[in-house]
């Protein structure tokens, strides 16, 4: 058996089963769940680890799931990663009509692809020809929404960090993985499938909350303290503080008003904001905040209003592993050809797989599928072929790259990789960080 049979196999199992993994697919798009929910959603991704003989742990970070193959020969553990959770997007049209939810992230093809991979790598027999072990992760809440309910379930002990990876990471699941990949659903443009990420920003999240007078809104405004008024001159102070930040730092700061008080006729005294401070370093994120931290304290003080601001953790900025991409890279170019395989460069957006990338070998490219804006009600899967089957083909082959002969590959990789952190700094560097902006 040469590697490219052994390749030639596992695509063979995954054609043979694309009709499977896309009605995996399709139904978790029909059942979106939240993050730290996902109860549905990962009772069907452990019942089909469990289908396939795997050894299946359950309740990780709450609601996450993983089952592990092992080739019974030592090498590193290979982690490939699917997303669990959805965003919140009432309008979307497979939108949970109660909670609002919505896989308008894709999701829903990250889980379907890792099923693909665990069932190609099974029916394949695959771990006959290679060592070490690879672990099928569904991981709960990378989408950082609903925080003021997370921000309480960290005050009661329950969790540490408000994302999934970051949760597995304090609790040590982490600890015996030597590398992760996952692939993001995206919608490319022209005839490019597949985008190769490199980096992207880390946020700070915040929590704010000004506190005024009650006071009849018609007959007695002077004698209220208006806590929306305060709220609006600090986000006007926000937006004037843009032309201070540098292009090259890719600072976002965009703030929602969740609560703007309580009733019309009534001076509003209890208003809230949430909102992320993102910037592409942990210097940049730090100094954004501060400036964001002072133009909400001069809201308040310019009315006279009291405020509250929790500066909470959020996610690191990722970091690219070259040598791990260049195996992800290598399968894409063979399986849709170089020419639809395109440089992603820095992405202003966040995830928590770059709390993993200072820690490990981590990849996060993107391939095609969807047609609309991420995180809107038209991100919608419109190739489910591409969306859901060709993750599988190539996290599948680069997971026999890895791990093929007494996993040479992932050993040099693993060599040659030098951590920003170790997980005991990681765990301090989140306190040491918002420490800085207060």
């Amino acid at each position: 058996m040469t590697k490219e049979d052994l390749k030639g196999q596992v695509l063979a199992a995954i054609d043979k089963t694309r009709e499977e993994i896309m009605a995996v697919g399709e139904d978790i798009l029909r059942h979106p769940e939240l993050g730290f929910k996902e109860e549905r959603t990962t009772k069907v991704v452990a019942d089909r680890l469990r289908e396939l003989g795997l050894e299946v742990r359950e309740g990780l970070a709450i609601t996450g799931a993983a089952g592990v193959l092992d080739t019974g020969r030592r090498g590193p553990n290979v982690c490939v990663i699917a997303e669990l959770d959805s965003v919140l997007c009432p309008g979307h049209p497979y939108a949970d009509p109660v909670t609002g939810a919505a896989h308008a992230c894709g999701h829903n093809a990250q889980v379907a692809s890792v099923i693909g991979v665990a069932i190609s790598l099974v029916l394949s027999g695959a771990k006959n020809y290679l060592s070490g072990r690879i672990t099928f992760l569904g991981v709960p809440a990378e989408e950082y929404v609903e925080i003021e309910w997370r921000q309480a379930l960290r005050k009661k002990g329950t969790i540490r960090f408000l994302g999934g990876k970051q949760e597995l990471i304090a609790r040590g699941f982490f600890d015996d993985v030597d590398m992760a990949m996952m692939v993001h659903l995206a919608g490319l443009s022209g005839d490019k499938v597949v985008s190769i990420g490199e980096s992207s920003n880390g946020f700070i999240g915040k929590l704010v909350r000004y506190r005024g007078k009650e006071a009849h809104a018609g007959a007695a405004p002077h004698m209220g303290v208006n806590a929306l008024n305060a709220a609006i001159l600090g986000l006007i102070g926000v937006n004037l503080q843009r032309e201070t930040w540098k292009e090259e730092d890719h600072v976002r700061v965009h703030p929602i008003i969740t609560k703007g008080g309580d009733i019309v006729n009534v001076v509003p005294a209890d208003v809230r904001i949430e909102s992320y401070v993102r910037a592409s370093s942990i210097e940049a994120m730090i100094d954004a905040n501060s400036k964001v931290n002072r133009a909400f304290l001069a809201g308040a003080m310019a009315i006279g209003a009291g405020v509250t601001i929790e500066d909470l953790p959020g996610y690191l900025p990722r970091i690219p592993a070259p040598a791990l991409m260049e195996v992800f890279r290598a399968n894409a170019e063979e399986l849709v050809g170089s020419s639809r395989v395109s440089d992603g460069g820095h992405s202003a957006g966040s995830s928590d797989i770059g709390d993993l990338s200072h820690i490990m070998p981590t990849i996060h490219p993107s391939v095609g599928g969807a047609k609309g804006s991420a995180h809107s009600e038209e991100f919608l899967v419109d190739d489910p072929e591409m969306a859901y089957v060709l993750p599988a083909r190539l996290l599948a082959t680069t997971v026999i790259d890895l791990l093929w002969d007494d996993a040479s590959r992932a050993r040099r990789i693993i060599e040659g990789f030098r951590p920003a952190l170790t997980r005991e700094e990681y765990l301090s560097t989140w306190e040491k960080i918002l420490s800085r902006t207060r």
